[in-house]
């Protein structure tokens, strides 16, 4: 098969969706709504106490529902993970940069985070629409996420109060970014192209461009907040199959083998200037072409003879039993929060107004990451404020 035609072809000749595809949407969904109103919502007052301490619960609950998506695809679907490179040093803070195949390998990621580091450290830049999904949407709000609007001048200000709110509480985490802003499709390959046109640069046919603006001042701030070990440069690739999108997955048609190639920087061997920073970054996206281009045209598979040299933080056998539960407690969560609502109307009440104060929130102050950071601000503002009375 033409390797251009296999980029581009994610199972469009399947129009019909599947019971696979609708049991693995709606687990995740049912477990991110219910999950929100009765696992994470009863926490949020807190938030208005200590927003370290809320941070630490809830980034934790969190992570259990993260397992479940890891869970499905490897054990309910039969998805084969295959890592290979430098892996990870469990609970170091870093900057995830990943080409960006699909909408969906932020979500795939987990399957290597589980083995190789803890979930609870991870974050996501997202564009700030997926903030309104209910369910997910209200989960990743809580798990302080980092919504944008891809506008730079405003994704900057955010950028960077949330990246000194997490200095500010010694938060260690491991931010996922895309720096091709987008995943790979006709369309964007050929927006892609223009550029490199426009500019002399390259044209690629496995990756965009990445754009090193919002990567530089990412870096540059965690650096100055003492907040960053590593960067990992992840390199994601599908060889048999690739759902380029949700939909794909509710047609039934999930990853066979996913690959991840992980590349590690140590901050020390970072260069200091902006400008060589952006162009470092440029030199990782070049690797990551030829990269996949010997995977895609080779053996479908990458250099097996750089198997991890950083042992999992789990065995195999541990992650087994991690799966294993997720999907009992999942299931079990699931069908309880059904038979409560069903049984008690006091239940019935608590959801409708957690659901609607969800919807409210959101408009009244733009989401509950946004509520957390005024929370810490007007903390940190007592605080000073205690401190110059006592002077």
């Amino acid at each position: 098969m033409n390797h251009q035609f296999f980029l581009f072809w994610p199972f469009s000749c399947r129009t019909m969706v599947s019971v696979k595809g609708i049991y693995f949407l709606l687990m995740l969904f049912l477990g991110s709504f219910f999950g929100s109103i009765f696992m994470l919502a009863p926490f949020l007052p807190l938030m208005l106490v200590s927003p370290a301490w809320y941070r630490w619960i809830t980034d934790r609950i969190v992570a259990t529902w993260l397992t479940l998506p890891v869970a499905l695809l490897e054990m309910v679907f039969g998805a084969k993970v295959v890592i290979t490179g430098d892996g990870f040093i469990p609970g170091e803070r870093s900057v995830i940069i990943m080409n960006h195949r699909t909408r969906l390998d932020w979500m795939f990621l987990w399957n290597c985070l589980l083995r190789y580091s803890y979930l609870r450290l991870e974050k996501i830049c997202l564009k700030s629409a997926l903030k309104s999904v209910p369910g997910f949407g209200w989960a990743m709000q809580v798990a302080s996420f980092i919504f944008i609007q891809r506008k730079w001048e405003e994704d900057k200000r955010h950028f960077e109060a949330m990246l000194d709110y997490f200095c500010d509480i010694k938060e260690p985490l491991q931010l996922l970014i895309f720096p091709e802003g987008t995943d790979l499709t006709e369309n964007t390959k050929a927006r892609s192209d223009k550029f490199a046109e426009q500019n002399g640069l390259q044209k690629y046919e496995y990756v965009l461009h990445p754009r090193t603006t919002g990567f530089t001042f990412i870096v540059e701030c965690l650096k100055r907040g003492d907040n960053l070990d590593a960067i990992h440069d992840i390199t994601v690739a599908y060889p048999r199959n690739i759902p380029q999108t949700e939909r794909h997955l509710l047609m039934g048609s999930f990853p066979k083998e996913i690959h991840f190639h992980v590349c590690r920087y140590p901050v020390a061997t970072l260069p200091t200037s902006s400008e060589e920073l952006q162009n470092w970054c440029q030199q990782r996206w070049q690797e990551k072409e030829e990269r996949l281009r010997a995977f895609y045209t080779g053996e479908r598979c990458f250099d097996a003879a750089r198997r991890s040299k950083i042992p999992p933080c789990k065995s195999e056998l541990r992650v087994l039993l991690v799966k294993c539960a997720s999907l009992l407690y999942w299931t079990a969560f699931v069908l309880l929060a059904f038979a409560l609502l069903y049984w008690y109307a006091l239940v019935r009440w608590y959801c409708a107004l957690t659901v609607v104060f969800f919807t409210l929130q959101q408009k009244a102050v733009g989401g509950l990451e946004l509520a957390e950071l005024a929370c810490h601000r007007r903390l940190q503002a007592r605080i000073c404020s205690l401190q110059q009375k006592s002077e």
